[in-house]
């Protein structure tokens, strides 16, 4: 059974989203094509910026067999270098799918 976190990522500003630099797009880039990369992989169920007045954050979901899988997913993320993950455990309540069904998001 899959265990479920919440992964926030914390900008270094509350402008960020607003006013980063080249290097920083950069770096954002690099974070959106990594984390894509564990979607493809089945870790990643979704992520993205939340696009809250006070200042916009990133946020994600894990779904992993062990929590060091998330320790890892969010320790070598590019952002990193810019920001900080907080990570929450997570009760997912999932649809039950049936045979001749697919989850889509």
């Amino acid at each position: 059974m899959k265990k479920h976190f919440l992964l926030m990522l914390v900008p270094c500003r509350p402008s960020f989203a607003q006013d980063m630099n080249e290097e920083e797009k950069k770096i954002m880039q690099a974070h959106s094509a990594y984390l894509r990369d564990w979607m493809n992989k089945g870790r990643i169920l979704l992520f993205g910026p939340v696009l809250d007045p006070l200042g916009a954050y990133g946020l994600g979901i894990a779904a992993v067999d062990h929590e060091d899988e998330v320790t890892e997913i969010t320790k070598n993320d590019p952002a990193t270098a810019l920001h900080k993950y907080e990570v929450y455990p997570l009760l997912a309540t999932l649809p039950e799918i049936k045979q001749d069904q697919t989850l889509s998001l």
